[in-house]
């Protein structure tokens, strides 16, 4: 499933989780041989609970029954972003700015996919990261995955 196919389906599911209270903070979609996964990542204000994942799971998987926009079998799983919380969007670049985070690209950009250091925003697509005292600018669409480092 490409990018553009976990935000479609984001856009579809979105609108049943906030009318439960809750924000979808993102989806993840794992193929693996015939165990595919599909993770959505929720949460709210006050935090998130397993009686919380078991709500949003239920709904999402009516809805994804009925709408059927995966073909095959695969596990649904619903989650808190944790501590090591995973960005998506824009405005959470944009939110967690000043974070640690780490972040790998889709194919290599100056010899290298990984990389870790302080998020300094984003601005036009272009994400600030600061790597060893130097900034580094990434096009957001370059970045497969990001998360927050946890500071424990």
């Amino acid at each position: 499933m490409s990018r553009r196919s976990e935000e479609q389906l984001a856009q579809m599911l979105r609108p049943a989780i906030e009318m439960l209270g809750y924000e979808l903070v993102g989806i993840e979609y794992f193929p693996a041989g015939k165990r595919h996964t599909l993770r959505i990542y929720i949460d709210e204000e006050g935090g998130i609970t397993v009686d919380d994942c078991e709500r949003v799971s239920r709904q999402a998987s009516s809805l994804l029954d009925v709408e059927d926009p995966i073909k095959g079998q695969y596990t649904l799983e619903v989650s808190s972003p944790g501590l090591d919380r995973p960005l998506f969007t824009v405005e959470h670049f944009m939110r967690f700015s000043g974070s640690r985070v780490k972040l790998r690209t889709f194919a290599p950009i100056n010899g290298r996919r990984n990389f870790q250091g302080i998020l300094r925003g984003i601005r036009d697509g272009q994400v600030n990261l600061e790597v060893d005292g130097e900034q580094v600018l990434l096009s957001l669409e370059d970045i497969e995955k990001a998360r927050i480092v946890p500071d424990l």
